[in-house]
């Protein structure tokens, strides 16, 4: 054939972590089997990890949805990670200096490369499909419904008791209300 795609590419851009941290993931990933590139990156602890296996899943299902290629003959060929804009930041010092804060960004972008025979099939990932939220069966009344009562209001009695002796001493100063 000669439309035949040998490169499926996906790209993720303005990425919020800076690119030395995703690209210590990313380079795990290289000449990978899908399937044991989602399965490395389900177990990465590091936080790039999330985006990584988004932007594998998305270009292995655009794989498979937009030009019919099986993804057990898929791999990932290269993946590059750079740097992006920066986003500039300043904080207050002290004596009315200024600190500068960097907020790096970065570009990934992905290429599967398509084997002439079927690779992997080491790792089967089963997804469940998100169902609507199941709504809870409303709470039973109780059996015993108690009457409803009405407000008593009750007065207050001024009661005469006699105050107690005013305290002397170091508790007296400690614990008044108010400065004499």
């Amino acid at each position: 054939m000669a439309n035949e795609v040998t490169e499926i590419k996906a790209t993720l851009k303005y990425l919020r972590m800076p690119h030395r941290k995703v690209r210590f993931v990313a380079d795990l990933l290289k000449n990978l089997p899908v399937d044991v590139a989602e399965a490395k990156l389900t177990v990465n602890p590091r936080r790039s990890k999330e985006p990584l296996l988004k932007l594998l899943r998305s270009a292995v299902s655009n794989a498979a949805t937009n030009h019919h290629l099986d993804t057990k003959k898929l791999f990932v060929k290269t993946i590059t990670v750079d740097n992006g804009p920066m986003f500039k930041r300043w904080i207050t010092r002290s004596r009315g200096g200024v600190d500068p804060i960097q907020k790096k960004t970065s570009h990934v972008t992905m290429v599967l490369g398509v084997s002439d025979h079927p690779i992997g099939g080491t790792f089967t990932f089963v997804r469940t499909k998100k169902s609507k939220k199941e709504t809870k069966p409303e709470k039973e009344e109780k059996q015993t419904k108690q009457p409803k009562q009405e407000p008593v209001i009750k007065e207050m009695k001024e009661i005469d008791t006699p105050k107690p002796a005013a305290e002397t001493g170091a508790l007296k100063k400690v614990f008044r209300r108010k400065a004499i």
